[in-house]
């Protein structure tokens, strides 16, 4: 089946595209992470089984969303994503996140969770949020934490080579960022990975996903910034969690974390030969493991 982009506009006024591929009775809601958009789902699109009908969300501010009103938090993007399950009258949907879409549709789960039959979390952020850490002279993160946005937005590692490469569409800059962190066992086609970075360059909201993430916190404990929420536990549907032994964006630890802070419904499985993007490295291995969990 073809997959086509398509847009819709939400309730609260915001511009929402996705892509869509019809299917079987079985449907499909996937969430994408930071510096993407759906476009980064199409190989897992194209070779998962025809019985899934599939939706592939471009969060606001990614892809060919809109970003009227800014996000502080990932909440926010739960909220649109509600808005449109209920735009499409959908219901009763598996559902599954990547990175820091993970975030995403685990805070969606807890507070809708007649919605979800069953979860699945890519490479996720934890359920304790994703810490940015102060720089010393020398660039290396020290043990302190960043708090503000504004702080965040000066991060001369982790942010501002991403926010100059984004202004000055320096593709070979985001390649090699790509490279060193994400595609580090894999890489996709030179036509693929070029519409990869086409997608990238749309995102309008860097600095304000970062620290959605740096104060995000649905567990039972502090993560150094805010207190959690305990959401997690009022996640009560099946969880599959994945975690690539090579993956360098997101540690063991924050998997880990999910299964504690979700408890006995939530199962962690580890892909071999797999980083922070099994899309590329391994689809068949992903495309198996899912299919095997949401039959």
């Amino acid at each position: 089946m073809q997959i086509v982009l398509k847009e819709i506009e939400l309730l609260n006024g915001e511009i929402y595209g996705y892509r869509y591929k019809k299917g079987g009775e079985k449907t499909l809601i996937l969430v994408h992470g930071n510096m993407t958009s759906s476009k980064h789902w199409d190989i897992l699109m194209e070779n998962l089984s025809d019985e899934f009908t599939i939706y592939a969300v471009d969060l606001r501010g990614f892809g060919i969303s809109s970003y009227k009103n800014p996000i502080n938090s990932l909440e926010d993007f739960s909220k649109d994503l509600k808005l449109f399950c209920d735009s499409l009258n959908l219901k009763n949907f598996y559902l599954m996140g990547w990175s820091t879409g993970g975030g995403i549709v685990m805070d969606f789960t807890a507070d809708n969770p007649e919605y979800v039959k069953k979860l699945i979390l890519m490479e996720s952020v934890g359920t304790r949020g994703y810490p940015i850490f102060k720089k010393d002279s020398n660039g290396s993160p020290t043990s302190e934490l960043i708090k503000t946005k504004e702080e965040i937005a000066k991060d001369p590692i982790q942010v501002i080579p991403i926010l100059k490469a984004y202004e000055e569409k320096n593709r070979e800059m985001l390649k090699t960022i790509w490279n060193m962190s994400i595609y580090t066992h894999n890489k996709p086609s030179e036509k693929k990975y070029e519409e990869y970075i086409d997608d990238m360059l749309n995102q309008r909201n860097l600095v304000d996903v970062d620290f959605a993430l740096a104060i995000f916190n649905i567990s039972e404990e502090s993560n150094g910034i805010i207190s959690g929420n305990a959401k997690a536990k009022k996640i009560k549907c099946p969880v599959l969690i994945l975690w690539g032994k090579n993956d360098i964006v997101v540690p063991e630890k924050m998997a880990l974390d999910i299964k504690n802070d979700i408890g006995e419904n939530a199962k962690l499985h580890y892909l071999e030969d797999c980083g922070h993007s099994p899309i590329i490295d391994n689809i068949n291995l992903l495309k198996n493991t899912v299919e095997e969990f949401l039959k």
